[in-house]
């Protein structure tokens, strides 16, 4: 089976063509624009039936931000926005030295066979580390720690696809394909 998948972050593409193990993995490289809003489900939703009206085949799109605890779960779903604007070196002066460090990275895909969507999510609950440290060049992985490790998602390289948010959603996707939904 072949899926679309929309995006055009060529990190991103690679880790999900790993983790997707039931299906084929083919980039639609669209530009969709997301509404800005922090319901994660809506947006994904919105952003979902914009990328299958433009596709016309089964298409699944990914959405991962972070809840930071002593911003009251914000960005969320809005963390692109945040991140753009600070960065990997400001992110971390302002958030990894509060007294509260502890965030969630959550991710939601949303999928479209055709007839209906489907929504899997997964979490790892962390930290946000005081300095980046790791490659930069997927976004926050190198502010993020997972509990139970010392070391940034930028810093653990493939083992991160072992523990991430992303690997716990696409668990569930999989098995969702697997199971011949």
């Amino acid at each position: 089976m072949k899926i679309r998948f929309v995006t055009n972050n060529e990190h991103k593409l690679k880790e999900v063509q790993s983790l997707l193990t039931h299906a084929e993995v083919i980039a639609a490289k669209l530009k969709i624009e997301e509404i800005q809003t922090d319901d994660v489900k809506k947006l994904v939703g919105d952003k979902l039936l914009k990328a299958f009206k433009k596709v016309g085949r089964p298409v699944f799109v990914e959405h991962t931000g972070l809840y930071i605890s002593s911003l009251n779960d914000f960005p969320g779903g809005l963390t692109q926005i945040f991140w753009d604007k600070l960065q990997a070196d400001r992110f971390s002066e302002l958030l990894g030295t509060y007294k509260d460090t502890r965030a969630i990275a959550k991710t939601t895909i949303g999928y479209c066979d055709g007839k209906k969507m489907f929504f899997f999510n997964g979490e790892v609950i962390g930290k946000i580390a005081s300095e980046p440290k790791g490659n930069r060049d997927f976004q926050w992985d190198c502010v993020f720690i997972p509990d139970g490790e010392e070391k940034t998602f930028s810093e653990l390289g493939e083992k991160k696809n072992d523990i991430s948010m992303r690997k716990i959603a696409f668990d569930a996707f999989n098995k969702h394909l697997e199971e011949g939904n």
